[in-house]
């Protein structure tokens, strides 16, 4: 096939080629995908409050060197989660059509790589606690060991209903259960279990969300059957969770290294300096990307309806990034001392200097959505492959100069990285580097203008006033700014009311059932 501009490229063989969808189904995605993205962004929007609120009462109950030790456990168990699902609730939603068969033989090799994964988990554990010196760390990565099962049994439902677009239920069951695994961390810290709290929580949050996505999905998996449409979407997974694990490594090789060379409470300063300026690229990437995965999966024999969907959706996540993005980088002091609380001040430079990623990531992951709606799987592995060794390369450079080399060492190199990246990515297909460049200049734009004017306000405001209000302040000065530069001086205002105008749609959704196209 070829692209806009001229350009061959091929589509994976597997799909059958068919015609683009029709009107009144390309309706019903759009008030689908619109409803699904609200859906998502408010549970995001829920969740990134039960997430702030947790830490923050958990920095004031634990101490940097508690959250250390888990992030010593974390950084290695962290990939084992990569491989708890083998990309096979990806390679559900992305194929065009999908039997019961086919989906309970998903369900059964993906509890098979759960089982696998908690055996493995407990074989690493006394390796895990003689790397760090740290005896208590072989009895928390055996306990963490049970949340890969208890994942595994939930990964196809919650497909199952990501593929019927249903993401209101999903985001309720998401929501409940990271409920239940905060609550619970935050009642074992206030009754003194110290780091032991924090365990509770990657094993009590997949119970509950599984126990959610069975009683909803209202599926019960029948016997496995083997076929060559199920080979095919276990090489889709196994390239897709391979390309995860090059990523994982790259993006948590620094954690082990800090920890090993600076300790425990050097990881946990650099770790929620980390965690901060990854809530809101974790959350909007959690939530726009998996409607929009979805919904440009669908969209894959459309090229011209998925380059304007997917540039809608690239758009909105990086302006509702941007002003994160600054607030971060301008006023570090003061979302450090309000969220983390002052044991805490010691983060204040790293989250400054961590800050330009959140932008950049926010450029960089919509062109995963991309690549993969459109079965480019081999590609999202070459990139990750060559960016891996760039990355923990820089981390080696800064090492020696502690956490803020660290952080210097890992913006560095995603500034670099980012046009190589984006040009890797759109390589051949129906979206241009140009499409990317002006998508993104807006919202870049607006958030310079809006930097300034909330830096002067609180300058001139904010000296003698508490660090709470001051920072209300400030990023109230940022978004007001920002948003008003982005829709009244950017132009963009028409793609905000054209998703607004859809929330008001009457249509009733798409229902994508198991078998349908």
């Amino acid at each position: 096939m070829r692209n806009s501009n001229g350009q061959s490229y091929r589509r994976d063989s597997r799909a059958p080629q068919t015609d683009p969808i029709s009107e009144s189904e390309m309706w019903d995605l759009k008030s689908s995908t619109v409803r699904g993205g609200l859906s998502r962004l408010c549970a995001q929007g829920a969740a990134l409050l039960l997430r702030v609120a947790s830490l923050v009462v958990l920095a004031r109950l634990l101490k940097p060197s508690d959250f250390g030790l888990v992030g010593m456990v974390t950084a290695f168990t962290g990939v084992l989660t990569l491989l708890r699902d083998f990309g096979l609730s990806s390679a559900a939603i992305q194929w065009p059509s999908i039997t019961p068969e086919q989906i309970s033989t998903l369900f059964w090799i993906n509890m098979l790589v759960g089982a696998l994964m908690s055996l493995a988990a407990v074989g690493m554990a006394p390796a895990i606690a003689h790397f760090y010196h740290q005896p208590s760390l072989f009895w928390m990565t055996s306990i963490v060991a049970m949340g890969f099962l208890f994942n595994a049994a939930g990964v196809q439902h919650a497909a199952l209903l990501q593929r019927r677009m249903r993401f209101t239920a999903l985001s309720v069951i998401n929501i409940f259960s990271s409920a239940v695994g905060y609550v619970l961390a935050i009642a074992a810290a206030a009754a003194g279990f110290r780091y032991w709290a924090l365990v509770t929580m990657p094993v009590a949050t997949p119970l509950a969300a599984t126990i959610g996505f069975w009683l909803t999905s209202a599926w019960v998996p029948g016997m496995p059957r083997g076929s060559a449409e199920v080979r095919s979407m276990l090489r889709f997974g196994s390239i897709l969770t391979l390309n995860g694990l090059v990523a994982y490594i790259a993006f948590n090789a620094e954690k082990v290294m800090i920890g090993r060379v600076w300790g425990a409470d050097a990881v946990g300063l650099y770790g929620r300096a980390f965690q901060l300026i990854s809530i809101p690229t974790d959350g909007l990437n959690s939530a726009v990307g998996e409607v929009a995965f979805a919904a440009l999966s669908r969209l894959q024999r459309d090229p011209a309806r998925l380059r304007s969907y997917f540039l809608k959706g690239f758009s909105l996540v990086l302006g509702l990034t941007m002003p994160i993005t600054l607030m971060c980088a301008l006023f570090a002091r003061d979302v450090v001392y309000v969220l983390l609380g002052p044991n805490w001040m010691g983060s204040i430079e790293i989250v400054r200097l961590l800050a330009p990623t959140i932008a950049i990531l926010a450029i960089i992951n919509p062109l995963g959505w991309l690549m993969y709606s459109l079965g480019m799987v081999a590609r999202g592995l070459k990139i990750a492959l060559v960016f891996a060794p760039i990355i923990i390369a820089g981390y080696c450079i800064g090492l020696p100069y502690g956490p803020a080399g660290i952080a210097i060492a890992y913006s560095t190199v995603m500034s670099l990285w980012v046009i190589p990246h984006v040009l890797w990515c759109v390589h051949g297909t129906d979206i241009s580097a140009q499409d990317i460049l002006l998508a993104a200049i807006r919202p870049l734009a607006s958030g310079i203008l809006a930097g300034g004017v909330a830096y002067e306000i609180g300058l001139i405001c904010g000296p003698s006033l508490h660090p709470v209000v001051r920072l209300a302040l400030e990023s109230s000065a940022l978004f007001v700014a920002f948003f008003g530069a982005l829709l009244f001086i950017a132009g963009q205002r028409s793609l905000y009311v054209e998703v607004l105008s859809g929330l008001r749609a009457t249509v009733k959704p798409a229902q994508v059932t198991i078998g349908a196209n």
